[in-house]
């Protein structure tokens, strides 16, 4: 007995690993970009061509001095002296001109020797190029997870974890061989979609393959290996020392990922998105699959359940019903889970734009790229850290409300007062504000996979998620140099997460809950009391194996109901 307990423990371990160590790899494909389009210090080279003869012999550092003004006691990046009359013995410099010769950069912030930045002079008239590049990229992100979310609900989620990963392989080679600006731009969008097609999939299939107690303990821990990838990128950096090296390194472990294709354990098929569109022969092979991997084959008592419950599949399924898929469009004729979907895409919308708010305030504390990094990645970690002690205790809701009011609350703060707080309390404020908003955007999307139906969970999340990146791409626009649009993307931000903690209040409660399946599950959710703790129900079929002769009577009458059949209660 006790090796048999080994045997499923291991099995279950395994399987929730193949859901896991993608987690990853995907990270580094996300973080590139801090690495990628690090703008480094950055100067104008001197043209001698623009002084007068004598100065055009002095030694270097001379002539980098009459050359180049001093802005603040460092060179400016964007400005050449010109002198009144270049072919006088003397003179002095009358007023400022543009670059002439290039640019003579330090390394690049992110421990490269040479990134796109400094591959194609994108600074002072081409600054532009900087968050244009990262807006697309953020676009490839939301068309991604858009396009996914409808692939899984139609084609499965394996599938489309395995189409988008081994896409990713030449999509991020084209990265790596770009020749100029534009093809790097159409590469890391379509790269870009491409994660976020292989991290959306893997998300709904890791979520409808966990049974209630386990599903976010089991979404935590995917949540740190996803920090870990993170945390491996400046390492990478600085073995690798150039953009391109690096971008090879990446797609050769998404390649190693995409190699694995083949095997079950890596992800395998949603049996409740298999159940809930009647794919009855699909499902039997799926659940007689993990039964075996849980080894319930050990046990007698599991193998007559285990037996009674494939011969009903298979009766079931004699008269091989048609699948039965279902649009996102019929969202919008229900009324629960349209307004839950929105109320959540918009939590998750703003967690994410606001974030930038908190992050401007951290640059004049932490001027180096690794100490900035390095702090963002640890408030990721907290937050999933607060998350996992929470959110399990007081419940989804009460916990997404709490983070959305601590986002709200350090937000008008820094807007009010941040010219007459101490600096340590404009970084306390900031790294609290960072924290809780990005706690409300995890929480949000996992909220989401618990209260939409399995039938369209991977469309809804998908739309979801998508708001998440457009609220992330409002930050490379105002991270424009001289833009004026900051000030006004913090108030309106910060008046959402107002507006938010109002709407939060409509949301029903998924903690204990089986996930929905049907459009008639979803619809018949109700709000309970803000600290209400539901009863927490029945473990996902084959999943636990301690539970097994009760669940495969329940699985055999839940499958029944989705065919309209009558459900009969199981003797065993």
């Amino acid at each position: 007995m006790a090796g048999a307990a080994a045997r499923r423990c291991r099995a279950r371990c395994g399987r929730w690993a193949g859901g896991w160590v993608p987690c990853a790899a995907l990270a580094l494909g996300w973080a590139l970009g801090w690495a990628l389009e690090a703008v480094p210090p950055h100067r104008c080279l001197p043209d001698p061509s623009l002084l007068p003869p004598p100065l055009r012999r002095l030694p270097a550092p001379a002539m980098l001095r009459a050359a180049v003004p001093r802005l603040r006691g460092s060179w400016s990046p964007c400005q050449l002296y010109r002198y009144r009359d270049i072919g006088a013995s003397t003179g002095r410099p009358n007023g400022t001109g543009p670059c002439t010769r290039g640019w003579h950069y330090a390394l690049p912030a992110a421990g490269l020797r040479h990134n796109i930045v400094t591959q194609w002079d994108l600074v002072c008239a081409s600054r532009w190029k900087v968050p244009l590049e990262q807006t697309t990229h953020l676009l490839g992100w939301t068309l991604g997870s858009v396009a996914a979310g409808l692939a899984c609900d139609r084609f499965g989620r394996r599938p489309a974890f395995v189409v988008s990963v081994v896409l990713a392989v030449p999509l991020g080679l084209a990265v790596a061989l770009s020749i100029n600006f534009l093809m790097v731009l159409v590469a890391r969008l379509l790269f870009g979609a491409v994660l976020a097609g292989a991290f959306l999939s893997l998300y709904v299939a890791r979520l409808e393959l966990c049974d209630p107690p386990h599903r976010l303990g089991v979404t935590v821990v995917a949540g740190f290996f996803w920090i870990a990838g993170e945390l491996l990128l400046p390492g990478l950096a600085v073995l690798c020392r150039d953009w391109r090296v690096l971008q090879g390194a990446v797609t050769m472990i998404l390649a190693l990922l995409a190699a694995c294709w083949w095997c079950p354990a890596l992800l395998l098929e949603s049996p409740r998105w298999l159940l809930a569109t009647k794919q009855l022969e699909r499902a039997r092979k799926t659940l007689q699959a993990l039964a075996e991997n849980n080894g319930s084959s050990s046990d007698d008592s599991s193998c007559h359940q285990e037996s009674l419950l494939m011969a009903e599949l298979e009766t079931l399924s004699e008269g091989s019903p048609q699948p039965r898929y279902h649009a996102v469009c019929e969202i919008f004729s229900t009324r629960v889970i349209w307004k839950n979907g929105v109320i959540l895409g918009f939590a998750a919308f703003i967690g994410s734009g606001i974030r930038h708010c908190f992050t401007r305030n951290l640059a004049p504390h932490l001027p180096r790229f690794f100490a900035s990094y390095f702090v963002l990645v640890g408030t990721e970690a907290a937050a999933c850290l607060f998350i996992c002690v929470t959110a399990e205790r007081f419940g989804r809701r009460a916990v997404l409300l709490l983070c959305t009011v601590l986002t709200g609350i350090s937000s008008l703060l820094l807007l009010a007062l941040t010219q007459y707080l101490l600096d340590l309390i404009v970084l306390t404020l900031s790294v609290v504000g960072i924290t809780a908003s990005y706690a409300v955007t995890m929480l949000s999307i996992f909220f989401a996979g618990e209260v939409l139906p399995t039938v369209i969970r991977g469309a809804g999340l998908g739309l979801i998620v998508g708001t998440s990146f457009v609220g992330k791409a409002a930050a490379p626009i105002t991270a424009i140099p001289n833009s004026r649009g900051f000030f006004l993307h913090h108030v309106v931000f910060a008046s959402f997460a107002i507006l938010a903690v109002l709407s939060i209040m409509l949301l029903p409660e998924s903690q204990g809950r089986s996930l929905p399946q049907s459009l008639q599950d979803g619809e018949s959710q109700h709000r309970p009391p803000l600290f209400h703790r539901p009863p927490r129900e029945d473990h996902l079929p084959l999943l636990a194996p301690q539970g097994i002769p009760h669940d495969y009577s329940r699985l055999t009458t839940s499958t029944k109901r989705l065919l309209g059949s009558p459900a009969t209660p199981q003797n065993t």
